[in-house]
């Protein structure tokens, strides 16, 4: 795997500290959490979607903007990735 969910989670907390015009990671995050949860479902509906016969493309496509999503959504909540690795971490011991 490479270390593009860092850069992007780090451009988002970024964003959180130093906002910049225009920047729809700042609209989302000004926006609140519900905003963000909203935007969240619709992107997991839109890969449930793209899974049932839009195509692996759309399907990397539509995954993507999830994680970008939810990505914020840590951020927006003062967690990280690697909460999340660290519970899967967790859940993977033998």
């Amino acid at each position: 795997m490479s270390d593009i969910l860092a850069r992007v989670f780090a451009t988002i907390t970024d964003r959180q500290a130093n906002p910049r015009p225009g920047s729809y990671t700042n609209r989302l995050l000004d926006a609140g959490e519900d905003e963000i949860v909203k935007k969240i479902g619709e992107e997991a509906i839109e890969v449930i979607l793209a899974a049932k016969g839009q195509g692996d493309q759309r399907v990397i496509s539509e995954l993507a903007d999830l994680t970008y999503h939810c990505l914020v959504l840590l951020a927006a909540r003062g967690l990280t990735p690697d909460d999340v690795a660290a519970e899967l971490e967790r859940r993977h011991q033998p």
